[in-house]
């Protein structure tokens, strides 16, 4: 159960979806996550009153095309299944947005199972122990 936050700079709402699409096919290909898993935020900065930083970090030659992507998931996935999927990500936002895959900044954060509620308060990947009585 991905959550996926996607920020770029002056992105028009079809550049947005073909990122969101990049990313969502990634996660089925590389991680195995079902294809209806499919939660997202996307947001593009005006570069005015909201804007991204980059810099050449690590010799990474970015640029205004810059695409920070933020995949929140449960902990568990190797690293080789997580190379695979940082790779799938860039060739897709290429293919899909145009991206240059130098512009596609990717990071996951894990959790656990009990950090996650999936709507009417519960802890669907954790529910409460039954007690007797109930």
């Amino acid at each position: 159960m991905p959550l996926v936050r996607i920020d770029a700079l002056r992105a028009d709402g079809a550049r947005l979806d073909a990122l969101g699409r990049a990313v969502h096919d990634s996660l089925v290909e590389t991680i195995g996550i079902p294809p209806d898993d499919h939660f997202q935020i996307l947001t593009s900065h005006d570069g005015d009153s909201s804007t991204l930083r980059h810099g050449n970090y690590l010799g990474v030659r970015r640029d205004d095309g810059i695409v920070y992507v933020v995949i929140t998931m449960r902990a568990g996935r190797t690293p080789g299944r997580k190379r695979a999927l940082y790779r799938r990500i860039a060739e897709l936002a290429e293919e899909y947005a145009g991206t240059e895959p130098r512009n596609v900044f990717v990071t996951v954060l894990e959790n656990e199972s009990a950090d996650w509620s999936l709507g009417h308060g519960e802890a669907q990947y954790a529910p409460a122990p039954k007690t007797s009585g109930q």
